[in-house]
């Protein structure tokens, strides 16, 4: 198969854009990563559009073809658009690497958009729940929160820890994404805090979604997209990355403790292993990721799934400061989702963009100093869609 390399990116700005649109953001993408690349709409093989779901948030299916609208000279080109949940956006780049590793093209555009704030909380997370299993989690109320707080729960059942122990872990981790996303200027929340602050916030200010997430463990409703132009090696000049490896590892549509653990994210260990073995390397070669933290649980427990850390004893790579800056794998210098904001369909390339821009020693915020390698750990759902990617140096 043939190595894939990414050429260019662009991430716009996250949070509530009133002025934007689907359509815009959409544009603003196509374009600000073909000019980062060099590359013009006919140098284009195929395009590939992650998107949640532009049809409850915006009526508007249908968005890949969107881009002959933006720029004609992708006319009559193969335009796809990719729907995993939270994972749609690295499923856009994994399917978009697999056509240029299959030969069939050499060169692909990769979109990820969401315009999520025309809806208010309420439709958002109804929005949302359409990524459960509806019938039994959807339709019943079950949201991301409730599935995310029985993670939670279920490993601090294994473990036998109490909410009170917890608390400092989780406000440390959303601390550090605060303060990451601080020196970001594309994040959607730019305010440093420590983590006393945060245990500090009055309870009216920050309630109890469910137990034990509070609203400061929760990420972002936000508007964004990002984009990537990758190529098949051997075609590229300029700066460019090369994507290592790479897995996707689908799981069982349901809650935790269902059918799939309720303390350990199984799918995203999977999809590491397996990506990092595509890499020929281990966890000790990378220095930075990017990783889902919906939900400050969830960044905690992929400690364990990248294996920064054994389950049970995720805390200490909080403790060490092993996913600090400055650390020995500095986890979402970007801010992650808890700060930087998580349009859903544009997470994904997101990811892949900000270490791209590390990589590339063009980093848009914290600088992780002497990074050769990172690694993107998208989860789209419960764990129903876990999308790993390993990027280094050329």
């Amino acid at each position: 198969m043939r190595a894939v390399n990414i050429i260019g990116a662009y991430n716009s700005t996250f949070g509530k854009l009133e002025e934007e649109s689907l359509y815009s953001l959409y544009e603003k993408a196509i374009k600000g990563a073909l000019e980062d690349a060099q590359r013009k709409a006919e140098d284009i093989d195929a395009v590939f559009v992650g998107n949640f779901s532009g049809g409850s948030f915006n009526n508007q299916e249908n968005i890949a073809s969107y881009g002959v609208n933006v720029m004609p000279g992708l006319r009559h080109k193969p335009m796809y658009r990719t729907e995993n949940a939270c994972a749609s956006g690295s499923s856009a780049v994994h399917m978009a690497a697999m056509a240029i590793q299959s030969g069939i093209i050499k060169r692909a555009l990769v979109v990820g958009l969401e315009k999520m704030t025309e809806l208010d909380t309420k439709g958002v997370t109804r929005s949302l729940a359409l990524a459960t299993y509806w019938p039994e989690e959807g339709a019943r109320d079950v949201t991301a929160p409730c599935m995310f707080a029985q993670l939670a729960n279920g490993w601090m059942n294994k473990y036998g820890f109490r909410e009170e122990q917890v608390r400092p872990w989780l406000a440390a981790i959303g601390s550090k994404n605060y303060t990451n996303a601080a020196q970001n200027p594309l994040a959607h929340l730019q305010k440093a805090r420590t983590a006393e602050e945060i245990m500090g916030i009055p309870d009216e200010k920050n309630p109890m979604i469910n137990t034990p997430l509070r609203l400061h463990d929760c990420s972002l409703i936000s508007d964004g997209s990002a984009a990537l132009v990758l190529e098949a090696e051997g075609e590229s000049s300029g700066s460019a990355v090369a994507l290592k490896g790479f897995y996707n590892a689908s799981d069982y549509l349901d809650t935790f403790g269902v059918h799939k653990s309720d303390h350990f994210l199984e799918g995203a260990s999977f999809a590491v292993k397996n990506a990092l073995q595509q890499a020929g390397m281990t966890i000790e070669n990378i220095q930075l990721a990017e990783v889902h933290d919906c939900f400050t649980i969830t960044e905690m427990l992929l400690y364990s799934a990248l294996g920064l850390a054994e389950p049970g004893r995720e805390f200490e790579a909080i403790e060490n400061k092993t996913v600090f800056p400055d650390g020995k794998c500095v986890v979402n210098a970007s801010g992650g989702l808890k700060a930087k904001g998580h349009p859903i369909g544009a997470t994904g390339v997101s990811m892949h963009a900000y270490i791209y821009k590390q990589l590339t020693d063009q980093p848009m915020g914290l600088s992780v100093s002497g990074a050769e390698s990172g690694l993107v750990m998208n989860i789209g759902g419960s764990g129903t869609s876990n999308c790993a990617s390993v990027l280094t140096r050329l």
